[in-house]
């Protein structure tokens, strides 16, 4: 269970570093795979591949099914709040907006996991996680600037990635009290699975994608980067995390998703860093430490 004062150790922020990563390539494959796939059936193949990557590895496990009607409601519950909403709104968000203006809205998501878990009675609100928070935000907009072009639709664009990141903070607070001790590579899977009959069912209404042309080979790479990296591994890391260390805790990632993305960019890419990217990232470098709290609490040991 999640520690009570709120505090993240190094195994954790490790992961949360790993999982930025996992997660801010959705970004880019979202963008890549949109230019062939209407966003609903790419939703859907994400959570279907995603599902399927994962069952070999439930079967290694030996972690069962859950059991009739009243076994599965929690992952059609979390598969809803933490894929199919989220995933859905995100991605058509993404053919108003750019990827990196919609990664800034993404990183809302830690603040409304703090209100959601305080209105819930779950987590206390605390003023110093509230402000690490809006802090972390700053430093991101700081990071990637705003990015805001003239496109038609961009204040709806805008809209749909911030319901997509509340509804991650819903997602949290289900997660909180219907899987307490649920295995995170079971959780993963069958939340996937759930997904992808909720999907199939959407996206089969809205899009009809059988009558849709064959993609090419630079789309399905793509989507199997999405599904294999961004979805099926990133969420075994996301419910390790969030057994550990908690709901609003694991919801970090977001801010970290931006930092992330400039340093592979640099590392892989040769991309120079510039002036204002180093101060946004010390900016949210300097918000997780007032959000872990053991930071400012070193003053007190000393005196």
């Amino acid at each position: 269970m999640p520690p009570n004062d709120n505090r993240i150790d190094a195994r954790d922020w490790s992961l949360l570093a790993v999982l930025s990563v996992l997660w801010g390539g959705s970004f880019f494959f979202n963008g890549a795979a949109l230019r062939e796939l209407p966003p609903l059936t790419l939703v859907f193949l994400r959570v279907a591949l995603g599902a399927a990557i994962l069952l070999p590895l439930l079967r290694m496990q030996g972690i069962s099914f859950p059991k009739g009607v009243a076994g599965w409601r929690a992952f059609f519950v979390i598969g809803l709040l933490n894929n199919v909403i989220p995933f859905s709104l995100i991605v058509i968000g993404q053919t108003f907006i750019p990827s990196g203006l919609a990664s800034i809205l993404n990183a809302t998501t830690p603040l409304f996991a703090v209100i959601v878990m305080a209105a819930a009675g779950e987590e206390a609100l605390q003023m110093r996680r509230v402000a690490g928070v809006a802090m972390g935000l700053l430093g991101v907009i700081v990071l990637r600037g705003w990015g805001i072009e003239t496109r038609t639709g961009q204040g709806f664009g805008i809209l749909l990635c911030l319901g997509g990141a509340l509804s991650y903070g819903f997602a949290a607070l289900a997660a909180r009290r219907l899987l307490k001790d649920a295995a995170p590579l079971g959780t993963a899977t069958f939340q996937l699975m759930a997904s992808t009959v909720m999907m199939a069912i959407v996206a089969g209404a809205v899009e009809q994608p059988w009558r849709l042309p064959m993609p090419g080979l630079t789309t399905w790479l793509a989507v199997l980067g999405l599904a294999g990296l961004s979805t099926a591994l990133a969420y075994i890391v996301f419910f390790q995390i969030l057994r550990r260390s908690g709901a609003t805790n694991v919801m970090l990632v977001t801010l970290l998703i931006p930092v992330t993305a400039i340093l592979l960019g640099w590392l892989v890419l040769g991309e120079p860093i510039s002036a204002r990217e180093i101060a946004g990232a010390i900016v949210i470098g300097s918000a997780l430490l007032v959000i872990d709290g053991r930071v400012l609490r070193l003053p007190r040991r000393v005196i």
